[in-house]
């Protein structure tokens, strides 16, 4: 928990993970909290929203962000028992490599204190592994149980004397010098600083560029005789023929998730996004599943998402846009994931503007 220096308001712009959480750890810090969002909150039309999200603990070659995202999962841990919920599968994540390859990413890993071992294909055979390549299991990640973990946050918040959640108010404009955010019906609302959370729509409010991106996703019951198998099953990736798709699996209620990279496309908006036929997709991400025998599945859902990138470095995006206003456009899987990060840093933010 963070010691606010002196109570300053917050206004936080959507309803989806990063709002939330940020909201979250605010109030736990001592500040005034109001959530907007033009929908309900948990609001299920947010980038955020989903059944289950990966994450991460171990990056290759990346130090920095093996260290963050030991952090953030750190952080879910302790969300868990503030909560009072269950929010992980703590079944880790495997992702497929080269097998000339295998000794440099474990040398790697032991550098960074991070623990994986190599696995098998024979081991987890009804994943989909491209020709030449072995698992790297990293044993402490997993799968974060997405639609719980929104509503867990919305319950705590609901319950807190100094958050004001605000459903079914949308913003129109906000005043980033004054830090004010106008909504659609003619009301405004003053902040110490205002944190635009809204998912793709960001850009669209307060900006800065980015690139939006739309994913097909498949979600599957397991033929019978493998239900077993894949409630222990890890989350992969890196997994068909062309080393681009992943299987999020089953359990506590949700469904086995696939989709791959080759069905991720760059768009102009999210307004066609149900108008699109998912069809053609569907069919490219069959051509290099990431499970074996994928005609013995039942198909229970399909779905496209949206998330955003930084325009010039493909990743997430946190920038603050004017002296009042942070931005957070969404940014998928790892968006999710690291979205206790995101929260920390805003929380840093108002304690290093009352120092």
């Amino acid at each position: 928990m963070r010691a606010a220096v002196s109570a300053q308001h917050v206004v936080i712009v959507g309803g989806g993970v990063t709002g939330l959480l940020t909201a979250v750890e605010c109030a736990l810090a001592g500040h005034r909290v109001t959530v907007l969002d033009r929908g309900p909150i948990p609001n299920p039309q947010s980038s955020s929203f989903d059944q289950h999200r990966v994450i991460r603990t171990f990056s290759p070659d990346d130090a920095d962000a093996t260290r963050k995202m030991t952090a953030a999962h750190r952080r879910w841990q302790e969300l868990e028992t503030l909560f009072a919920t269950r929010l992980r599968r703590p079944v880790g994540v495997v992702t497929a490599w080269p097998r000339e390859r295998l000794d440099a990413v474990a040398a790697s890993a032991a550098e960074m204190g991070a623990r994986v071992r190599t696995v098998e294909p024979r081991a987890l055979p009804h994943l989909e592994f491209p020709a030449g390549s072995a698992g790297v299991l990293d044993v402490d990640a997993g799968v974060l149980l997405a639609e719980r973990v929104l509503h867990a946050a919305a319950r705590w918040l609901a319950g807190h004397a100094a958050v004001n959640v605000r459903p079914y108010r949308e913003v129109t404009a906000i005043d980033g010098d004054r830090g004010e955010v106008g909504l659609a019906d003619g009301a405004s609302v003053g902040a110490d600083l205002v944190l635009v959370a809204a998912g793709p729509w960001t850009r669209d409010l307060v900006g800065p560029p980015v690139v939006l991106h739309r994913q097909t996703m498949v979600y599957l019951r397991p033929p019978q005789d493998t239900v077993r198998w894949w409630e222990s099953a890890p989350a992969a990736g890196g997994l068909g023929a062309d080393g681009r798709a992943w299987a999020v699996p089953p359990g506590h209620g949700t469904l086995l998730k696939i989709s791959s990279d080759a069905v991720c496309r760059a768009v102009d908006t999210t307004g066609d996004g149900d108008e699109e036929g998912q069809a053609p997709w569907v069919e490219r991400l069959a051509q290099a599943p990431p499970v074996s025998g994928l005609d013995r599945y039942t198909v229970a859902a399909i779905t496209a998402c949206h998330y955003a990138t930084d325009a010039d470095t493909g990743g997430a995006l946190l920038a603050r846009v004017a002296p009042a206003v942070w931005s957070r456009p969404a940014c998928g899987g790892s968006g999710f994931s690291s979205a206790p990060l995101v929260a920390g840093r805003i929380v840093d933010v108002l304690r290093e503007g009352a120092a």
